[in-house]
């Protein structure tokens, strides 16, 4: 009996901080990580504050957590889907475009998670920045290695810089987002999604290469 208590309690407990986070990631999309509280977040969800606090500590845990959270959805929403592409250009394509929908979609209420968070915390070190960073850079190297591939398998000129290629494409989806969410539009994202396929061309071997069709 007192076995099936506790595990009642701790899937209790596990629930209470995945609503949470939920709604943290939510909160932190539009607002901002400095936006999240125990007591906002209580009361939002009908809970005690004790009950939340009591799953995360602190608020830079609270923040620490829900850049996790957002990470899992993040991969869950833009690279799982594209898990299947085929390696080089085709990958590099896949991924952008795949990131341009989820931005599409909303995944996150303001947008993209990372691109709102980023600009709250860039100048301030401390284990938030390095969370945030280790997220951009593992977004990057998705992006940079696909493109090495293709450089690697002759698909890309000989002096393509994959890592300066995968910036421009990268800056390409955070404009993007920005506009779109900015001026409620979605033309942001057909021009992006042209720009793409513009830039990657000027990059190829041979521009008429079907993974850029």
């Amino acid at each position: 009996m007192a076995g099936s208590t506790t595990d009642g309690r701790v899937l209790r407990g596990e629930e209470t901080r995945r609503a949470v986070l939920r709604r943290a990631v939510e909160i932190a999309s539009v607002e901002g990580l400095n936006a999240l509280s125990i007591g906002r977040l209580a009361t939002d969800l009908g809970l005690s504050k004790s009950g939340v606090f009591a799953g995360f500590g602190s608020k830079e845990e609270l923040q620490l957590a829900t850049v996790r959270a957002a990470r899992r959805i993040f991969a869950d929403a833009v690279v799982t889907p594209v898990a299947d592409a085929p390696p080089g250009l085709a990958r590099a394509r896949a991924l952008c475009e795949s990131w341009l929908a989820y931005s599409r979609a909303r995944v996150f209420p303001g947008g993209c998670f990372f691109y709102e968070v980023n600009a709250e915390f860039d100048a301030r070190p401390g284990a938030i920045r390095d969370a945030l960073a280790d997220c951009a850079d593992e977004w990057h190297g998705l992006i940079t290695e696909a493109l090495t591939g293709a450089r690697s398998a002759g698909a890309l000129r000989p002096d393509t810089d994959p890592g300066d290629l995968a910036f421009a494409l990268i800056a390409i989806l955070e404009t993007a987002n920005s506009q779109a969410v900015l001026h409620e539009d979605d033309a942001p994202y057909q021009r992006a999604g042209r720009l793409l396929l513009r830039l990657l061309r000027a990059e190829a071997a041979d521009p008429a290469d079907p993974a850029l069709a």
